[in-house]
């Protein structure tokens, strides 16, 4: 492997457009090549980020040997397909969250990837920010002196459709896996797998979970409250709260303004930290450098953390009666 990593893109949709900026941004990576299934959008977006490959096919790319690590940014209906794709062709990957469907799928996928020796990561950006990185320093610090309770929520207000990924449930539709995966992987980070879950959800005319609320509660006796809804605009930002004070995660939630911390002696800061690009160079970084040092995965987002929040929204799932069509068939 040259001291340049080669990328390649699944799916040159919104997200993709993001990444492909930020990816200048990190001088050891280069996007070499995009898939899609119509082949003139991949052409298109190839040409708006010079790009020297563009393919027609998902196959095409993972066949291109100078391919290096895939982003996969498709819906996450198709992720555990995608992934597979990918490391059975040798090639390491970045994959958008929700990483897969259910946590039966994230293991094969992270089992398949120890198999063949190749770096696997959910890309959950969010946990790569400066911003988040200082928020964790913080609390190990116990600025806010012992952690008692957190609160956090992600929203937005999207109209119905039924052909859009967000409400359609062959392609994983739902407010949790899209934008709910957010609080509860900020949840898993900081406090773990919770001892007791209770949630209620609203389910659509779809049939998916249009919004959510959850409470989890910890064999150290912390508490965490989460909402999230693709029907309502949620603050979209985080609590932690302890016996000296709180901290306040600035809006929005998956890439935060800045931090402010208020102290019950009557102590106010305020935190904001420099962000490059759009804030996906971070992750883009983390990636690149594991495969330059050989490393399978990455300190920051463990396969352990992905396979354990995909394990609490299967567990939300079940309390609220919901599966996808894919898992009556055994997927």
């Amino acid at each position: 492997m040259s001291d340049q990593i080669k990328w390649g893109i699944l799916g040159p949709g919104r997200i993709a457009h993001q990444f492909a900026r930020d990816i200048r941004l990190v001088k050891e990576a280069r996007l070499w090549a995009v898939a899609s299934r119509q082949k003139e959008r991949a052409r298109e977006f190839a040409q708006r980020y010079t790009i020297p490959k563009a393919y027609g096919s998902y196959r095409e790319l993972v066949e291109d040997e100078a391919i290096d690590i895939v982003y996969i940014a498709t819906p996450h209906g198709r992720h555990y397909e995608d992934i597979k794709l990918c490391l059975n062709h040798n090639k390491a990957v970045l994959c958008e969250k929700s990483f897969t469907l259910n946590a039966r799928q994230a293991q094969e996928v992270i089992n398949l990837a120890r198999t063949n020796g190749l770096f696997l990561m959910e890309a959950m950006w969010t946990r790569f920010l400066p911003i988040t990185q200082k928020l964790r320093k913080l609390l190990k610090q116990n600025v806010i002196g012992r952690l008692h309770m957190l609160s956090a929520d992600l929203g937005f207000p999207f109209p119905f459709d039924l052909q859009s990924r967000l409400f359609n449930p062959v392609l994983g539709g739902g407010a949790l896996l899209d934008v709910g995966v957010y609080p509860v992987s900020l949840s898993q980070w900081f406090l773990g797998t919770p001892r007791e879950m209770r949630s209620l959800a609203v389910m659509g005319e779809s049939g998916v979970d249009e919004q959510a609320g959850m409470v989890f509660s910890y064999a150290n006796g912390v508490m965490a409250h989460l909402f999230t809804s693709i029907r309502s605009s949620t603050p979209s930002q985080a609590v932690f709260m302890g016996d000296k004070g709180h901290l306040i995660v600035q809006a929005p939630l998956y890439r935060p303004s800045g931090i402010v911390i208020k102290l019950e002696n009557g102590r106010e800061e305020y935190l904001k930290a420099p962000l490059k690009g759009n804030g996906f160079n971070y992750e883009i970084s983390e990636a690149t450098r594991c495969l330059l040092q050989g490393q399978l995965q990455s300190s920051i987002m463990p396969w352990q953390d992905t396979t354990d929040v995909m394990k609490i929204m299967d567990g939300l799932r079940a309390l609220w009666g919901f599966s996808y069509p894919q898992e009556s068939k055994g997927i």
